[in-house]
């Protein structure tokens, strides 16, 4: 009886000195699709102008405005809504490069300056190519949407871009 009793003592007190590790928070990690791929989720809205001022087109956007966020950006989604783009926002303006490793859809690269006005695009980027796809002129913004959506849309250097975080 008294081994009994001395093995459920021990078992209480391991359980009790378990139950009070101080764990900490893990890091939120992204969503994800039952796929594994990242869920789009909506941080603003953009809007995109033709150079008179006419709202040409109104999309739901993902903001990537830190190093990490930046370098994942749209790699692994094999589906983006033409209503959905990643907006990238860069600590300064200058000549920005894209490339498509990892990226799965093909893309329209749009390269914005500090002004809202798009300096260039880079039009059905190949998906996984390592090619550099330099902007040709310095930008601070830069907006990722499905491949023809400029095309569609008549968007062209020249015309502008105004957006809000949710």
């Amino acid at each position: 009886m008294k081994k009994i009793f001395h093995l459920a003592f021990a078992f209480t007190i391991v359980l009790f000195v378990s139950s009070c590790k101080d764990e900490k928070p893990q890091p939120k990690k992204p969503a994800t699709l039952t796929d594994g791929q990242p869920k789009f989720t909506k941080e603003g809205e953009l809007d995109f102008f033709k150079p008179d001022g006419t709202k040409v087109i109104h999309i739901n956007i993902e903001i990537a405005d830190d190093d990490s966020q930046r370098q994942q950006g749209l790699m692994n989604r094999s589906f983006m809504n033409n209503d959905q783009g990643m907006l990238f926002i860069f600590d300064k303006e200058e000549r920005q490069a894209f490339w498509m490793r990892n990226t799965i859809l093909p893309l329209d690269i749009i390269y914005v300056n500090a002004k809202k006005e798009i300096v260039s695009i880079a039009e059905n980027a190949e998906p996984f190519s390592e090619q550099s796809l330099p902007s040709k002129g310095p930008s601070i913004y830069v907006v990722e949407v499905n491949a023809g959506f400029c095309v569609q849309y008549g968007i062209t250097a020249g015309c502008k871009i105004d957006f809000t975080r949710n």
